[in-house]
């Protein structure tokens, strides 16, 4: 694979400090409670993880895979479970960790199938959002970063499976 040169957009130590910040808001909104952290693979693992890591309250983790492409490059519109939890839902405090929420519609359709397990809470965290994308309003109580409509890599995020292992969330230069 071609080298990219890539910039630095949000460094390892900002997503450090806003990743504690979110820890702290969950741990107090969460306060004598669990939650149970649904990481959405694959490009939220890295960010689940240190989020639960600080986390104060008990916390529980599980994974879903879910695509709404298809083979293609443009959204199907119908949400496929790849990989589905291995835990019920019912009545627990649900927060789904995602990486990057752009247009919206994968958790559109996301949320509604989860509701229907019957969570006692189910809140949306995010590392990353795209504004000017957001085709579907979606409601995220826990926002790490707004960005531009740039494509980023790094910190979970992928370029064709590469540069999820970069500390820092980056741009891909064109040369």
């Amino acid at each position: 694979m071609e080298q990219h040169h890539i910039s630095v957009m949000i460094s390892e130590e900002e997503i450090e400090k806003r990743v504690c910040e979110l820890a702290a808001q969950i741990s107090s909104d969460f306060a004598g409670e669990t939650v149970k952290l649904i990481c959405i693979l694959k490009g939220s693992a890295f960010f689940a993880c240190e989020l639960a890591k600080r986390i104060t309250v008990p916390v529980m983790l599980d994974f879903m895979q879910v695509s709404s492409y298809g083979s293609g490059t443009v959204s199907s519109g119908t949400v496929q479970i790849k990989k589905d939890l291995d835990e019920p839902l019912k009545d627990e405090n649900v927060i789904i960790v995602e990486d990057i929420i752009d247009s919206g519609n994968t958790l559109s359709r996301l949320v509604p199938m989860l509701q229907e397990r019957g969570p006692k809470d189910l809140r949306i965290c995010t590392l990353l959002s795209k504004p000017e994308r957001r085709e579907v309003e979606i409601d995220v109580a826990y926002n790490g970063f707004e960005i531009p409509d740039k494509f980023v890599v790094g910190y979970g995020l992928d370029y064709d499976q590469h540069y999820r292992n970069l500390p820092y969330v980056g741009v891909i230069e064109s040369e």
